[in-house]
């Protein structure tokens, strides 16, 4: 396994992260424990959670999930970087909801319980809260810094001028500020190339890519759906949104000898910004089909011809102005 530092931190996490949005619910209780073993097994350290999944079985169930696998001991918790989120609504009451000083402060405090632990290695905003200052967030922060039960904090889906704001407010109080952003990042997604990114090596923030995947589209969707395996209508517009490209991406694959969910993870982590893009597997056959992507090496040809078939972005103001 390889490894590198959050961001500017000097926490040093694997260059997968094991997503556990399907545990407790979709994936069961014994199979999420088995997995999360594995992980550990292939050196993976750093898993990634929220206080709302569980979704059909309940919210928090996932982060039950996490907790029950900890009380089994062998050094499970001191051997994983935990990453948790806060923002998503827990209940139908008010203030269970955003990023106020209060539900920053209540929901870390109940995500401890549930997992069992004393302590939240990366605290993460789920969201963006355009309503609450961050001075009022961050005075919530150093609260949970202070007492030991958060170490470092990260964001999720924001807007470049967003973590810009978040860090110089942070500069200002003296805090850390922010070392990770979760973006939507993949080589059909990638707006993020715009401004986030540059905003994020500016500021020493580490992008952590979800759905590296395009939820299946870079994973030989037209080569599994030839194989007979029906798409929902939706999926299926989506395919046919963007069928040249994955029929050029899936044959280029090919080329390489490669599969195109280990060809859409490794070029993610050819990308100078990028710590760690985080693979949600629902099974262990999923989970083991993604560490392939750790041997696979793009040189600038192959890098090249990616983004001819899925072209990027240009940091801005370079993208659209001379």
């Amino acid at each position: 396994m390889e490894y590198t530092h959050l961001g500017r931190s000097g926490l040093t996490v694997s260059r997968l992260c094991l997503g556990t949005m399907n545990f407790g619910w979709k994936t069961e209780e014994a199979d999420s424990h088995a997995l999360m073993d594995r992980a550990h097994a292939e050196g993976i350290n750093f898993f990634d959670t929220a206080n709302v999944y569980g979704f059909d079985a309940g919210k928090g169930r996932t982060e039950e999930v996490l907790g029950s696998w900890f009380a089994q001991g062998g050094e499970r918790r001191e051997k994983t970087v935990l990453a948790t989120k806060v923002y998503g609504g827990m209940s139908d009451w008010p203030n269970d909801t955003f990023l106020s000083a209060r539900n920053i402060v209540r929901a870390c405090e109940a995500s401890l319980r549930r997992m069992g632990t004393d302590w939240i290695d990366l605290y993460q905003f789920h969201h963006v809260d355009l309503r609450t200052p961050w001075e009022e967030i961050w005075q919530a922060c150093e609260t949970l810094v202070a007492q030991g039960k958060v170490l470092y904090v990260g964001s999720s889906n924001h807007a470049a001028w967003q973590i810009a704001a978040a860090n110089e407010a942070a500069a200002r109080r003296s805090f850390q500020g922010l070392v990770s952003e979760q973006s939507h990042y993949n080589l059909l997604t990638r707006h993020v190339e715009l401004e986030v990114l540059p905003a994020a090596q500016h500021y020493g923030v580490g992008i952590i890519p979800w759905s590296p995947l395009a939820g299946g589209l870079l994973g030989g969707v037209l080569e599994k759906t030839e194989g007979g395996r029906r798409n929902e209508d939706r999926q299926q517009k989506r395919i046919e949104q963007h069928r040249p490209a994955l029929e050029q991406y899936e044959a280029f694959c090919r080329d390489l000898g490669r599969g195109p969910a280990d060809v859409g993870l490794a070029w993610l982590l050819h990308q100078p910004a990028v710590t760690a893009p985080i693979v949600g597997p629902r099974t262990m056959e999923q989970f083991e089909g993604s560490l392939a992507a750790l041997e696979v090496e793009l040189d600038d040809a192959a890098l090249a011809r990616l983004d001819e078939i899925f072209p990027g972005y240009q940091p801005a103001p370079m993208e659209y102005a001379w």
